[in-house]
């Protein structure tokens, strides 16, 4: 049912919390139709200044894709579409006075770059993304890196460099767990990662690291507590990824939940101990601590904000939730919408669709989540995935250059929402034209 809507005054305050996928596809529809001309007041708050879209990070940490050719200067595009670029992290909110309370931003030396401050809304979008989960699990905070961030990725991948660089120069053999990596985790993250590392490994070996030897030094292990690799998608099609991923020389585990990280590797419940240089948390997610109950409004065990189809917070109308922080019911099964960046996209689309009727004084729409697959990019191997209900009335597996085309197809129109059409395509021919001159692995 169709929900009452609020007809917005010139100058309402919108402050959308969070630069990611949705976030930042939002802000830039709302301040191109109506920013530029002064007709609402939008702001984003994020902590970071460059956007890169998050399904990438594996790509950065693995070297195979340079960041700055994705990233998105915040300031700049804030600047070219119409609305402000308001740097910090929230910390707290306050629904009475209609404000979020954002921290202090510091740069890398520890120096105060903004105070801590309050910013007033009259509506608020909060889309922060999510975080991994740890279940508690001993070990993981000190002793295992995750890929949350752009810096998240930058660091793993300087990790990995210096652990070929060191297995290279020692005289001594090497340890048990050195030039071993282990992947907690055969989602998406964790098995897209594991591809690509099978081959940026083999590549930085061959840029003169002649002192290791790659089939017999390098190894990766991906560790599963589920039945099979990719849990969540079909079975056929983690079959399939699972294969792949053997043919790579890729180690997979699965029912194998892990008791404890160490400084040289993982334990398992059963009792095991596998020996690893390098950890990788990939499993499980949740939306931020500081989420939970925030100032009363209803969350979920996982912290996130429950919302109604119309994507409201259930306890306060003027503010609204996308994306993984968003526990948002999927209309017509007894489901929730999954934690995906295309459902972050259609909700972001769907919410400046919204903002149009709230503008005309029109009752909202609920949200239907289009359930349009699930792709999984094995790097220069393979894509596959799965072609769901709405678009050919059932469920059809893909493999090979189409579903390869559809992987990036998503990425694309992510790069449409943000630049529109002619940036995008030149955008895409100037990689095309470097991507023949530079190495295809980055060793920095």
């Amino acid at each position: 049912m169709p929900h009452a809507g609020t007809h917005l005054e010139p100058g309402h305050r919108v402050v959308i919390v969070g630069g990611g996928a949705g976030g930042l596809e939002l802000a830039t529809r709302l301040g191109d139709k109506y920013g530029r001309k002064g007709v609402l007041d939008i702001s984003l708050v994020e902590r970071d200044r460059t956007h890169v879209w998050k399904p990438k990070l594996h790509e950065i940490a693995a070297g195979s894709m340079d960041m700055s050719a994705h990233e998105v200067n915040y300031l700049a595009h804030s600047h070219w579409h119409g609305y402000r670029y308001r740097i910090g992290e929230m910390i707290g909110l306050d629904r009475a006075r209609r404000e979020v309370h954002v921290a202090p931003f510091l740069d890398s030396e520890g120096r105060e770059v903004t105070p801590e401050r309050v910013i007033g809304y009259d509506t608020l979008v909060l889309s922060i993304g999510s975080q991994s989960n740890d279940f508690g699990t001993p070990g993981v905070k000190d002793f295992a890196m995750k890929l949350e961030s752009q810096a998240d990725a930058a660091r793993f991948h300087e990790a990995l460099i210096n652990a070929c660089i060191r297995a290279h120069v020692q005289q001594a053999p090497l340890r048990p767990e050195q030039m071993k990596v282990v992947i907690i985790g055969a989602g998406a993250t964790g098995v897209e990662l594991a591809a690509e590392l099978h081959r940026t490994t083999r590549e930085v070996v061959a840029y003169g690291l002649d002192g290791v030897d790659p089939g017999k030094d390098i190894k990766i292990t991906l560790l599963e507590a589920a039945e099979r690799v990719l849990p969540s998608l079909p079975p056929r099609l983690s079959a399939a990824t699972e294969q792949l991923l053997s043919q790579l020389g890729v180690q997979t585990l699965t029912r194998a939940k892990v008791a404890r990280v160490a400084p040289d590797g993982v334990e398992l419940a059963d009792g095991r101990a596998i020996p690893a240089e390098i950890v990788v948390w990939a499993a499980g997610v949740k939306a931020p601590e500081f989420l939970k109950d925030i100032d009363g409004l209803e969350t979920n065990r996982i912290n996130q904000l429950v919302v109604r189809p119309t994507l409201q917070t259930t306890r306060d109308e003027a503010i609204f939730a996308l994306g993984d922080c968003a526990a948002c019911p999927w209309v017509g099964r007894d489901a929730m919408v999954p934690p995906r960046a295309q459902a972050a996209q259609q909700q972001a689309s769907h919410l400046f669709a919204q903002f149009g009727r709230r503008m005309a004084g029109e009752p909202l729409q609920d949200y239907q989540y289009r359930d349009f697959g699930s792709l999984v990019s094995l790097g220069k191997y393979s894509t596959v995935g799965n072609m769901m209900g709405g678009l050919i009335g059932g469920s059809m597996m893909i493999e090979g250059i189409f579903a390869r085309i559809m992987y990036l197809s998503l990425y694309k129109m992510h790069e449409l929402a943000l630049h529109g059409a002619a940036k995008a395509a030149l955008d895409s021919i100037a990689r095309l034209i470097t991507r023949r001159t530079e190495p295809h692995v980055k060793l920095h």
